[in-house]
């Protein structure tokens, strides 16, 4: 990672800005079936922050967002994903049960993204060979099993 601590994230046009202080708690790849049609591909890279270092700079009221996890089989999971009204593009994702803000890593410019892990690899679609621990669902310190899966080839 840089050692740049402040980033700048934005939408696809542009209307809405973020600035993201300091450093994300974690970095990695989500397999689940509701990030993977969030995101629209086969796997979701994502970067989690404390709430205090994500501030909307710009954009408040293109700020549109829908709640829950639909056709996830995560029980209890409740995470609000946010989206520019003007031009679609994903903004962030407020995971309130985890006290962080998923920002997606390609949203985030002149970020370096080094994960750490795989989460919800059960629902994987999409194999990586990368050496990164694979977890079935979550780490335990995320409210997961803390299961690990070994990696596919």
């Amino acid at each position: 990672m840089s050692d740049k601590t402040t980033y700048r994230a934005a939408c696809f046009c542009g209307a809405v800005q973020i600035s993201l202080t300091g450093n994300p708690e974690a970095q990695a790849y989500c397999h689940c079936d509701s990030c993977r049609r969030w995101s629209a591909g086969p796997v979701n890279a994502f970067t989690l922050w404390q709430p205090e270092h994500v501030n909307i700079l710009q954009g408040h009221n293109m700020i549109q967002s829908f709640s829950d996890n639909p056709g996830s089989d995560h029980e209890g999971v409740v995470s609000e994903r946010k989206w520019c009204s003007n031009c679609g593009g994903h903004v962030f994702t407020d995971h309130p049960v985890m006290g962080v803000i998923d920002v997606p890593a390609a949203v985030i410019a002149d970020f370096e993204f080094e994960p750490g892990f795989h989460v919800h690899c059960q629902e994987s679609v999409h194999t990586m060979q990368d050496g990164l621990t694979r977890f079935r669902d979550l780490p335990e310190a995320a409210g997961g099993s803390g299961l690990e899966m070994p990696e596919q080839g």
